[in-house]
């Protein structure tokens, strides 16, 4: 639980009191997922968003040919979860997996809600990441449009350089939308990144 408030310190700027974060704990179901066990599937409801203590996951759908296509890759001190099926309880388009065994925090939708509207720190949280998401949406959706295969890995790696200790060449791509071996080209192409990133 100490990764949780430190987490809220952190991104609020704040120290959260110690009754508020109590209020917070009582509402968080602690939940163990082993590597390749899902989170979600598509087709079901997404009751919980999950905060990531321990681990590593993905977020993806898969298409009529079977491939994934990577959305989300969720680490330490990361939410994940499909905000909309969460949200409006409807079924979810996504897949959750865990790519490492996880330690996970879950809470569901009218459990976030009533924090928002007890904990002034949480309803700040809240505010702080939709404005973050907004941007990181912002930014994936003009790299995707108007950068080359190589700026995007580049930027990717300096972003998270130990992403790829983590999550396999593969799932990269996928997250990048590019295929396998053009990922393989450009490591080649530029080596210095290569080694930033295998280091």
């Amino acid at each position: 639980m100490q990764a949780l408030r430190n987490y809220i310190d952190q991104q609020t700027r704040s120290t959260i009191s110690d009754a508020d974060f109590a209020l917070i704990i009582a509402e968080l179901l602690p939940y163990r997922l082993q590597k390749k066990q899902y989170l979600l599937q598509a087709g079901e409801v997404c009751r919980y968003q999950a905060f990531v203590v321990q681990g590593a996951l993905r977020l993806y759908t898969v298409d009529a040919r079977g491939n994934k296509q990577i959305h989300v890759l969720g680490v330490e001190d990361m939410w994940i979860g499909d905000r909309e099926s969460w949200s409006q309880l409807t079924p979810s388009r996504y897949y959750i997996d865990a790519v490492e065994d996880s330690q996970l925090l879950l809470i569901n939708c009218p459990q976030a809600q009533e924090l928002v509207r007890r904990v002034p720190l949480v309803a700040e949280l809240v505010r702080i990441q939709d404005e973050r998401n907004a941007i990181a949406t912002q930014r994936r959706l003009h790299d995707a449009i108007s950068c080359s295969a190589e700026e995007r890995y580049a930027a990717f790696i300096a972003q998270h350089p130990t992403y790829v200790q983590r999550f396999s060449q593969l799932m990269i791509a996928s997250y990048l939308g590019i295929s396998p071996e053009t990922l393989s080209r450009i490591r080649t192409k530029l080596p210095h990144v290569a080694a930033t990133a295998d280091s």
